[in-house]
């Protein structure tokens, strides 16, 4: 594994690996619900997809109480592996290994009418607990939690940091997301500046641009480009993103063609990995009309309060006691604090928008 020890504070890294912007459960979902009508081999077809982690099962008990109201917590995490496709997306080669490059914690109300989603910086230093066999350890960088156990070992860490419950857990990786992005007809992004970014290959003049799936991967991963060049900036980009995605999912119920909506779905359900609760179309219509109603006025999105690590310039850490007040919020169903909305940055990139191209539903 590379020795990242080097590397430049959080707001300022000249060289981070490649992001991939995740939050596309609405959009999986929503391709999902339209398709609930498929045969039974389809159905089948659909199901055997889906590639699923038993969260449940590997943790056990001794975790946080789940919510007793009907509010949802998921974590939506992106995989940073080469593997296969991957490496050429994401540029680097495949040494086996893989860590979380994006993580946001989605909060669903109870009513399940607005949604929070949190953003958990790759380098923020945490306490990762004890994984299988693998000793906990403190002052690590909670992006190593998916390195040392993988899904199980992210989700646990998340809730030993938040105090809160993951009822869910999905996850994308660079390939996935293209694929996706390439199966909704490609991205629509409107912006006022230009964007000139090398390291992500990703150069457009100020207007409306079209985008494929590897081009909208880039947009997503930009970060040079844009806004301050920080990378907590980037993260404020993908969130504005993810509200633009949510619009663009409500129309979705528009498609008319079989085919083009089998093709849909097989690619949302081959692009992700869920856990098992989650790993059945059965389960993901449920999860999906549960939140079909979810608009982006009705999305929130913040990034998780840090500072930059007292014995790490190159790191964050968790800035207290604002941090716990919002985990104490999403935990109590409560509106984010103001002491966090406070602490936001402004957008890097505040005349521009990103959308699933309309184009889609046709």
């Amino acid at each position: 594994m590379e020795d990242k020890s080097h590397e430049t504070p959080q707001h300022k890294l000249p060289r981070s690996r490649r992001r991939v912007l995740t939050l596309l459960a609405w959009a999986v979902a929503a391709v999902l619900v339209i398709c609930g009508g498929t045969g039974g081999y389809l159905y089948w077809k659909l199901n055997s997809n889906i590639k699923t982690v038993d969260i449940n099962g590997a943790l056990g008990t001794d975790r946080p109480a789940m919510s007793s109201t009907g509010a949802m917590d998921i974590l939506v995490l992106g995989s940073d592996s080469r593997s296969g496709g991957n490496s050429t997306l994401g540029g680097g080669t495949d040494d086996g290994t893989a860590r979380s490059d994006t993580a946001m914690v989605l909060h669903v109300n109870e009513a399940h009418t607005h949604a929070t989603v949190v953003s958990i910086p790759r380098d923020t230093l945490v306490t990762r607990p004890t994984c299988g066999t693998r000793a906990g350890a403190s002052s690590v960088m909670f992006n190593t939690a998916y390195e040392v156990g993988g899904a199980t070992c992210a989700v646990k860490t998340v809730e030993s940091m938040t105090g809160l419950r993951m009822d869910h857990y999905i996850e994308l990786d660079f390939e996935g997301f293209a694929k996706l992005i390439d199966a909704l007809g490609g991205v629509t992004v409107t912006t006022t500046v230009d964007i000139n970014d090398s390291d992500s290959h990703l150069h457009l003049a100020a207007g409306t641009h079209k985008l494929s799936g590897d081009q909208a991967l880039a947009f997503v991963r930009t970060r040079h480009g844009i806004g301050d060049g920080s990378d907590l900036g980037r993260i404020e980009l993908q969130q504005q993103m993810v509200k633009s995605i949510a619009d663009q999912v409500q129309q979705l119920g528009l498609l008319t063609s079989p085919t083009k909506l089998y093709s849909l779905a097989s690619t949302a359900t081959g692009a992700v990995t869920t856990d098992s609760d989650l790993g059945s179309v059965a389960s993901l219509i449920s999860f999906a009309e549960s939140m079909k109603s979810i608009k982006s006025s009705d999305i929130t999105a913040v990034t998780m309060p840090n500072t930059r690590a007292p014995a790490d310039a190159n790191r964050v850490v968790a800035l207290e006691p604002e941090a716990t007040e919002l985990w104490t919020a999403l935990k109590n169903d409560a509106a984010v604090p103001q002491s966090v909305t406070a602490l936001q940055s402004a957008d890097p990139a505040t005349s521009t928008t990103a959308s699933a191209s309309a184009s889609a539903a046709g």
